[in-house]
């Protein structure tokens, strides 16, 4: 570990000096970092599921960073920022291999974390913490539409949903994953019993067509402010999934009417970066994002 450099737990008095290095973290993206917003919320729910950890430098908090437990083997890693003032120095290591020994002892055997294809500096940190690629995603943005109706018929069918989902070429370029139902912004495997849960819940759709064709679950809904600070109330699907650019238009269709009947103004559904899917979705008219983002892993078994 880097001298006079100690990783500890954080505490709530930290705060100020977490949020004064995190404030700006993109300047050139124009984009805040959400750190200050959810700092008190990482503090208080620390616990066997969860760790915050800070690197001390005697007196003054060099980075942070947060794992938490997605299920019994998954691990994510969220949140890591390094003070300006100690980068270069090889303290994100010292802190990554701390998140690391912290999710193998609570019994996970991966530890992923997700980070934006334009944060290059992001990137080659990942991976000399030891992180190797996994998959990259994009979002889509179907517009909410009450009047929105699928070319073939949608039912909230986990069986048929799972079948497809296991055998579907999303599946295999996510590597099976798909957005986590507890933990906002993470990825972790799709189960069986996700599905089943999202159909008990009325957020499940399996697009039928002579078989299951397409499928997606619903995640969460949440708020979130828009450019001009107004609060946006968003709708957010775990994974898109589909045979072909008409299953995906009848998919979308689908999303679109669900996302009006629950109020919300906005969408968004992890869809595989690849350029069938992501084309498909574009000839679906669904809004795509701009740019994908990066999923990588580190294997834990060795620790």
């Amino acid at each position: 570990m880097t001298d006079a450099v100690e990783v500890r737990r954080a505490r709530a008095e930290d705060r100020e000096a977490v949020v004064a290095f995190t404030a700006d973290t993109w300047p050139d993206r124009g984009a805040g970092d959400y750190i200050e917003h959810v700092f008190d919320d990482w503090i208080e729910g620390d616990g066997d599921d969860q760790r915050t950890l800070v690197l001390d430098a005697g007196g003054e908090i060099a980075g942070i960073c947060q794992s938490v437990l997605l299920s019994p083997t998954e691990a994510w890693a969220q949140g890591m920022r390094v003070n300006p003032d100690f980068r270069g120095e090889g303290v994100s290591l010292d802190l990554t291999r701390a998140v690391f020994d912290w999710a193998a002892a609570a019994g996970a055997t991966v530890c992923r974390n997700m980070v934006f294809s334009w944060n290059v500096a992001g990137i080659g940190q990942s991976r000399a913490a030891g992180f190797e690629p996994e998959t990259e995603f994009r979002w889509a943005h179907p517009e909410p539409d009450a009047d929105a109706t699928p070319d073939h018929p949608v039912v909230a069918d986990p069986d048929a949903a799972w079948t497809y989902w296991t055998d579907s070429p999303a599946r295999e370029h996510l590597h099976g994953l798909g957005l986590d139902t507890g933990e906002s912004w993470a990825l972790s495997e799709v189960t069986r019993e996700r599905l089943r849960r999202a159909a008990d819940g009325e957020g499940l759709f399996a697009v039928q067509d002579g078989g299951t064709r397409a499928m997606t679950y619903r995640t969460r809904t949440y708020e979130r402010p828009d450019e001009a600070g107004e609060t946006e109330t968003w709708a957010e699907y775990g994974v898109g999934a589909w045979e072909d650019h008409d299953h995906a238009r009848s998919l979308f269709a689908a999303v679109a009417a669900d996302a009006a009947a629950l109020g919300a103004d906005r969408t968004r559904v992890l869809v595989p970066e690849t350029v069938e899917a992501v084309s498909d979705a574009a000839y679906a008219r669904a809004g795509i994002g701009d740019e994908p983002d990066f999923v990588f892993a580190a294997d834990l078994t060795t620790r």
